[in-house]
């Protein structure tokens, strides 16, 4: 058993993975500048090729990525490494186009930014009732998965011999592979709560809940981020998370909904959880990413025990479970304008109150707004992040849906 165990986490079974899919390391080297620029030795016509990359390579104290403890870069034994190169990376080459972009677009499909667009477009266009249950299970077990790589602290596959193709979780630790968690569970809340809401062939959703959340597994190992035992553990855990709660989901609705303590609930423990998020030595993403995620969800539902008691739900008429209506270009046109007013209310929304929170917060703490280093300690992140993403929950849930009403892109006949 442990054989089977060190060899799917084993980093060269992602590397035989990435060459069967026509991802291969080149011999030449890369480095990466303090200026965050990736410079390919040896390639084109006339020198080096620079390449811009998202970030600093250094974390938030100061220390190199190779003195961290999760480091997947080792410069002291690199045959890369010459004087004055920082962080070596192996360059690569793509053999195969399909899969690059097949691959590249699926990890886009588990990242929070997919998360927070695709949610609040099964509210505004088929069911705010499937969007709270997407919501609720999307913050547990993004939270369960934060909480588990932090105490765990089990390293990503080293490169080389993997081939690194996303930098900026570069700091967090591997095991769970949240993306597999996230894809997971919300393919399958999906297919099970809308069973119970709209006439759909069940087959046909499960084959579409299957795919996807295969292809963003695969992408995890394509994109060299995740060994395939912490992809294996983030599919098993959401599994198990599912199978628990699902008897449950019925309950957890009427309670957020009706019961008079929900609204406090729903803002007071994702707030604790956030200042509560397990201590590193070093700065990692995943308490940001964490209380993002933890913000929404406390929004959106304080926004939908509001709107119950406002009498206005916007969830579908029954009974259930409906048949949708045929999908025309009058439909498609009504959905895309939907998407696009409310996607721009949620910028806005999102723009304003980082703007004024930040502000605050850092004048409270006697820091300059500039200060990068300033703004990842705890006292100014975790409010500014949990104030601006409560109010995007709130706009979502509350606000949009009725500007929809007043632009004439919403029946309320069909409506409850």
């Amino acid at each position: 058993m442990w054989g089977l165990i060190s060899y799917l986490n084993s980093p060269e079974l992602v590397g035989a993975f990435q060459r069967c899919c026509g991802l291969v390391p080149r011999e030449t080297c890369s480095r990466v500048s303090q200026n965050g620029l990736v410079h390919a030795n040896g390639s084109g016509k006339n020198g080096p090729v620079t390449i811009h990359r998202r970030g600093a390579e250094q974390v938030a104290n100061g220390t190199s990525r190779a003195q961290d403890s999760n480091s997947n870069y080792k410069p002291a034994s690199s045959p890369c490494e010459t004087k004055g190169e920082e962080h070596p990376r192996p360059r690569y080459e793509v053999r195969n186009w399909l899969f690059y972009f097949l691959f590249v677009t699926s990890a886009a499909l588990g990242h929070e930014v997919f998360y927070i667009t695709f949610l609040p477009c099964i509210h505004w266009n088929l069911d705010p009732f499937l969007c709270r249950r997407l919501v609720n299970m999307w913050a547990v077990v993004m939270y369960i998965g934060q909480v588990m790589k932090d105490i765990l602290k089990l390293p990503r596959p080293p490169s080389p011999p993997v081939v690194k193709l996303e930098t900026r979780v570069d700091a967090e630790y591997g095991m769970p592979s949240t993306h597999a968690m996230a894809a997971t569970a919300i393919s399958f809340t999906l297919l099970l709560s809308a069973q119970e809401r709209v006439k759909f062939p069940f087959e046909l959703g499960l084959i579409v809940a299957v795919v996807l959340s295969a292809l963003v597994c695969l992408s995890r190992l394509y994109t060299g981020m995740h060994s395939a035992l912490d992809v294996i553990c983030g599919v098993v855990i959401s599994a198990i998370i599912i199978a628990l709660s699902y008897p449950y989901w019925g309950t957890i609705d009427y309670l957020q909904l009706h019961n008079p303590l929900s609204p406090i609930v729903g803002v007071v423990l994702p707030l604790f959880l956030s200042y509560k998020y397990p201590e590193l030595d070093h700065y990692s993403t995943t308490r940001g990413d964490t209380t993002i995620i933890l913000a929404c969800c406390s929004g959106c539902s304080v926004g939908y025990w509001v709107n119950e008691r406002l009498g206005l739900t916007f969830d579908l008429a029954g009974p259930f479970p409906v048949t949708l209506p045929p999908l025309t270009l009058a439909a498609v046109g009504l959905g895309v304008a939907r998407f696009l007013v409310g996607l721009g209310m949620l910028v806005l929304t999102r723009q304003t109150v980082r703007w004024a929170s930040l502000r605050v917060l850092c004048r409270i703490s006697g820091a300059s707004v500039s200060d990068v280093d300033a703004r990842r300690r705890k006292e100014i992140e975790v409010p500014y992040k949990f104030s601006t993403y409560v109010s995007i929950g709130l706009v979502n849930s509350i606000l949009v849906n009725r500007v929809f009403v007043m632009m004439g892109l919403w029946d309320l006949g069909n409506s409850v």
